[in-house]
């Protein structure tokens, strides 16, 4: 697999990283671990989960894979901070105290040192930005953590805190910004993707997929195994079953027919290729979808493919 620098950073890293949202709590050992090897097999590096996913589930499972299925050294770890899963919903707090100790907490469950990369999961009005980027620089100080991002920021978000942390003298710039990026939602395009290549952020898309829509596997109703079947997902698939997101699936598919593609390849290989990306975060509810996604390493759209799909998925 490819690999590409993140930003402008020394940091480089495979042009599809393998998100763990799910691992721990509908992904369970034995899927994660065929997962893994699957993905490092096929040159994948990037390893992207987060302490709010499963409340640390998913980061103390990572942990029992380190050095069983993949060396640490042959990966790069990216986490995420300031998000926490609450009975009833979801809490957010980017103070540097919690930030900090939020990374401690990750490091035990993983079961390692230090991260490659570690983002602050969202913005939240509460907490000086100064303060939170802060704990980012403490961080990499301390040695816990190699670089440095950023998550779910808007446009002015992205390049205030970009421009303060080159700016003030001591600061680590950051190395990216990991924002939901598909066919479905190319919102990103007006603001923050020219703020991350003004100031040379990698960007990470997560759901390239639009939350398994694009896969086309709605195209007729709900499959009983499928994400919006459950109950903690349904709301989260549920705002791309309207009629624009239909009918851009359907354009997927027609472009998919047409080159002989399934159109997840067409969805993922358009989002892979845009300006400014550095690698789509993509996951996988098994290792079989997981695959068949690892094979657009070889695949690109034609110009004429890529200029149709723009157009009927344009905001």
């Amino acid at each position: 697999m490819q690999q590409r620098r993140v930003g402008n950073t020394g940091l480089t890293v495979s042009r599809l990283g393998l998100g763990t949202m799910t691992w721990g709590r509908d992904t369970d050992e034995h899927e994660a671990r065929d997962q893994l090897i699957s993905f490092t097999e096929a040159g994948g590096t990037l390893l992207d989960t987060a302490a709010g996913y499963g409340n640390g589930a998913s980061e103390e499972l990572i942990g029992t894979l380190i050095g069983d299925v993949v060396g640490r050294d042959d990966i790069v770890l990216a986490t995420k901070a300031g998000i926490s899963a609450v009975r009833g919903g979801r809490s957010y707090n980017t103070s540097r105290g919690h930030l900090l100790s939020t990374l401690d907490a990750s490091l035990r469950r993983l079961g390692v040192d230090h991260v490659d990369l570690w983002q602050v999961h969202i913005w939240t009005d509460e907490t000086p930005i100064e303060e939170t980027l802060a704990a980012l620089d403490t961080a990499v100080q301390s040695g816990r953590v190699s670089y440095v991002g950023i998550s779910n920021y808007t446009g002015w978000q992205t390049a205030q805190a970009a421009t303060w942390q080159r700016a003030v003298p001591g600061r680590t710039p950051l190395a990216c910004t990991q924002v939901e990026y598909s066919l479905l939602n190319r919102a990103v395009e007006h603001e923050v993707l020219p703020a991350a290549d003004a100031l040379g952020l990698g960007v990470l898309p997560w759901s390239p997929l639009g939350r398994g829509v694009l896969t086309g596997k709605y195209r007729t109703g709900t499959p009983s195994d499928s994400r919006a079947a459950s109950s903690h997902f349904a709301n989260f698939v549920s705002p791309y079953l309207d009629d624009r997101a239909s009918g851009i699936v359907e354009a997927v598919a027609r472009a998919a027919d047409g080159l002989g593609w399934t159109a997840l390849e067409v969805a993922l290989t358009w989002v892979r290729d845009r300006p400014g990306v550095t690698a789509p975060i993509l996951g996988a509810r098994t290792a079989s979808q997981l695959k068949a996604a690892l094979g657009v390493e070889e695949l690109s759209l034609p110009d004429e493919i890529n200029a149709a799909l723009d157009d009927v998925s344009a905001d």
